[in-house]
């Protein structure tokens, strides 16, 4: 990770109504744990330790800036996203989509899918349909939404920003062995035993 950052203004305001200047980790950061001061809610991953990240970018979403339309929930489009520089003895990959600031309790699922081979470096516009666009042996499971595949943004009306954690695992076995009929949380409880390295980006949508 690189150490310069730049703070930027976009316009989030706190409860005193004055802008906040936010850390930018840009598009080619990727970290392993969740961090902005402006947002400073639960970091669903604090409790599965601390990874080595790798190189994630993505040329739908600025990281830690608002989610354009097409991510939103009805249209649904997954955004691109690249990723390079993978932990020694990565031998597959998985990606999620967590609203943790969803009123549940525990959050809100919007994407998971698994045994991603490690040859796989990118995830085209519009590909978090079952199949990530075509990759054999892939596993989408089905969202809180019910959806198989990428289910856009749409938090609640009024109840403030919610975030949106797009993460790529780095795992150290070729295939887990869950069923597709799982919940995103079984795969949540599998990846902190096989996580090699995790990198995240995010945007942010408020109704």
């Amino acid at each position: 990770m690189a150490d310069t950052r730049s703070c930027i203004n976009d316009g989030v305001r706190n409860s005193s109504n004055s802008p906040q200047k936010i850390v930018n980790w840009g598009r080619n950061e990727g970290m392993s744990t969740y961090q902005d001061d402006r947002f400073p809610g639960p970091d669903p991953y604090a409790p599965l330790g601390d990874k080595p990240s790798f190189p994630l970018s993505s040329t739908d979403l600025d990281n830690g800036a608002k989610l354009s339309e097409d991510q939103l929930g009805g249209t649904d489009i997954s955004p691109q996203l690249s990723w390079s520089d993978l932990p020694e003895g990565t031998k597959s990959l998985a990606i999620t989509c967590l609203d943790p600031d969803a009123p549940t309790g525990a959050g809100f699922w919007h994407w998971a899918v698994f045994n991603i081979p490690a040859t796989v470096t990118e995830i085209p516009t519009g590909a978090g349909d079952e199949t990530l666009g075509g990759i054999d042996g892939v596993i989408s499971l089905k969202g809180d939404s019910g959806k198989r595949g990428f289910y856009g943004a749409q938090p609640p009306e009024g109840h403030g920003p919610h975030r949106y954690l797009f993460a790529v695992h780095a795992l150290d076995v070729e295939k887990l062995d869950i069923s597709p009929d799982a919940t995103p949380t079984v795969l949540g409880f599998n990846l902190y035993f096989h996580t090699l390295g995790r990198s995240i980006v995010w945007g942010w949508y408020e109704n």
